[in-house]
């Protein structure tokens, strides 16, 4: 959607494309005024000690949560395997009885993934530190930002699937998820729910720029691919890219 003035929607009508009124035949000369009054009332000036101002929040928004950087190594337990197609509305489902607690953090995560498993927001919080296993064009459909930051609230610090949507793998990036696809898609039979992920030495592989990152997922070992920039490797070690910003304002 494009906000324009009366004049341009006008005569973008009569041309039938975006089009500048001044085109139009007796076009109105408007004068600019000398200045411009205004009413200091309408204005609320910062506060000379900004510190000081006291931030009132309704009862359901809550602060940002802080996330630690990428641990050493990767212990997790994958608490969840999902099939292909996985879209942003069964991981973080919408509706009027979700969206209310967008602000919310530790609210809203309760609701992840209860589409398709009711105890997974408790099975995941006990977990700890969480995996998630998914197929094809894992996080399809939107660019729900929520669908990545709900479960890093969670504990979930990994994903592996065959492939990820570009969008989500995004916004996995940027609230510290690493996502890995499978070297081999076979290798995606093989794993189950409740298995234990090892991944040693894990922000060495990463700071050091290595895409095939290898992975003891139970008794095997497995390879999976990290297609990621520089830029998203440094927001991966930091935990997330506001954590990435705090250290560059430091």
């Amino acid at each position: 959607m494009y906000l324009c003035s009366p004049e341009t929607a006008a005569a973008s009508a009569l041309a039938g494309h975006i089009a500048d009124p001044r085109g139009l035949e007796n076009y109105p000369e408007v004068e600019e005024p000398e200045r411009y009054a205004f009413n200091q009332k309408w204005f609320l000036r910062p506060a000379d000690d900004p510190s000081k101002v006291e931030i009132v929040r309704g009862p359901n928004i809550k602060p940002f949560p802080d996330f630690d950087p990428l641990p050493q190594d990767i212990r997790a337990e994958i608490v969840l395997k999902v099939g292909d197609n996985i879209s942003t509305d069964i991981i973080m489902p919408a509706g009027n009885r979700v969206l209310p607690y967008r602000s919310n953090i530790p609210a809203i995560s309760k609701f992840v993934f209860d589409v398709l498993d009711e105890d997974f927001s408790s099975r995941a919080g006990k977990a700890g530190n969480g995996a998630i296993i998914g197929g094809q064009n894992y996080g399809q459909g939107s660019s729900r930002e929520h669908a990545a930051l709900a479960p890093r609230y969670l504990g979930i610090r990994l994903k592996i699937a065959k492939s990820f949507a570009r969008i989500h793998k995004s916004n996995l990036i940027n609230f510290g998820i690493v996502p890995l696809e499978f070297a081999d898609e076979a290798d995606y039979d093989v794993v189950k729910q409740g298995d234990r992920i090892e991944i040693p030495e894990v922000r060495r592989l990463i700071e050091s720029g290595k895409r095939e990152i290898p992975v003891n997922i139970g008794e095997r070992m497995i390879t999976a691919l990290l297609d990621v920039s520089p830029r998203h490797r440094r927001i991966l070690l930091a935990g997330g890219s506001l954590n990435l910003i705090r250290q560059s304002q430091a």
